[in-house]
Order: C-alpha cells, then structure tokens, then sequence
C-alpha cells in the first residue's frame, strides 16, 4: 500500500530530479525483498512516464534498468509487452540522450539474457524503431547503438530476424501506398474544387 500510494507517485512531480537518486533505491529495495512487486511497480512507472520532459524521461529509463536488474524470468514475461512498446517509443525518440539511454539497456549482461528468452515477444515490437534509427537518425551515436542491437538480434536468432524484418518492409510498403493513394485522392479533390471556383467565377 505504501509502495503503490506514497512512493510510486512521487514519480509525477517535475521536480522529481532532485530527490530520483534515494526514491529509485526505495522502489528497488522493495524489488529485492518480494520479486511479485516488480509487475506493479513497472506498471506505475509506465503510468507516470514522462511526455514531453527529456531529462526526466532519462531518469525513468534508469530506473527501470535497476528494476530490470532484480526482475527474474517469470516476473519479466508478465512485463514485457507494456515494457518494450515504451522502450520502442524511446528508442524511436529524436531526443538523443532518451534514444541512447533506451540503446544502452542492451549492453546489460542480464537483462540481454532476459531479452533473449522472449525475444520473439520483443523483436517485432523494437524492430521498427531500430530499422529507422539505423537508417536516418540525425544523430550518429543512436544509429550506430541502434544497428548494433539489430546485429544483437540478428545473430541471436537469424531466421526470427529475418521474418520480422521482411515484415516489418511489407507493413512500410503498404504504408507508402495508401499515403500515396491519400495524397492522389486529395490531389483529385483540390483539382475538383478549383475548377468549381472557376466555373462560379463570372467572366
């Protein structure tokens, strides 16, 4: 009760920066003691995570690597969907500092042993940020984290990459092709309009 009413909220404020240090050792030691806490608390960390505040965002991911860090294998699977879709927003971030921070979850030795035991759970959901920042990201540093943690995969489990990235390409092609037919029909519409504003304009 006082984990998921006090602790867990202070989480919320804008100010949390100046107390984040001795509030995740809280949260981790209760992580330590009972391993069935760490569903809720990843939970409310999801809850509470940031939008629009890069530097706190950075705090998060942190955090969330140390609860990581005390997660056992069960407890992982029971988080890893609401887990890895916000990392995949993280990674795909144009802020360089949340991308990097996201990245640098697969330089932990446990958590990568974590990763490799759902990593069908977890590639499609990663996958597509991972293919953009290695192919476009502004900044160097993401798009070359980001093509190493896709060779991570790659050599974990060659034929699942290969699947998920042959559909990951067909989803974009598909994509391209109703943006393509949304602009051509707008294109048809505004050419329409003009032409009725010319019919109604006296000569």
């Amino acid at each position: 009760m006082f984990l998921q009413r006090c602790l867990l909220p202070l989480h919320k404020p804008r100010g949390v920066a100046a107390y984040h240090q001795q509030l995740s050792y809280c949260v981790t030691q209760f992580c330590e003691k009972e391993p069935k806490l760490v569903e809720p608390i990843v939970k409310g960390l999801l809850k509470f995570w940031p939008q629009t505040n890069s530097a706190k965002e950075v705090l998060f991911l942190s955090e969330l690597e140390e609860v990581l860090e005390l997660t056992q294998a069960p407890e992982f699977g029971a988080v890893v969907d609401p887990v890895f879709r916000q990392l995949a927003k993280c990674i795909g971030s144009p802020h360089f500092q949340v991308a990097e921070r996201a990245l640098f979850l697969w330089s932990n030795e446990y958590v990568v042993t974590l990763i490799a035991s759902h990593r069908a759970a977890i590639l499609p959901l990663v996958l597509p940020a991972l293919e953009r920042n290695a192919q476009k990201h502004w900044n160097g540093t993401v798009g070359a984290l980001s093509t190493n943690v896709r060779k991570m995969f790659a050599e974990l489990d060659a034929p699942l990459y290969e699947r998920t990235r042959r559909a990951w390409e067909e989803q974009e092609l598909r994509r391209s092709r109703q943006q393509a037919q949304r602009q051509q029909a707008w294109q048809k519409i505004e050419q329409v309009a003009a032409q009725a504003q010319k019919a109604r304009v006296p000569g």
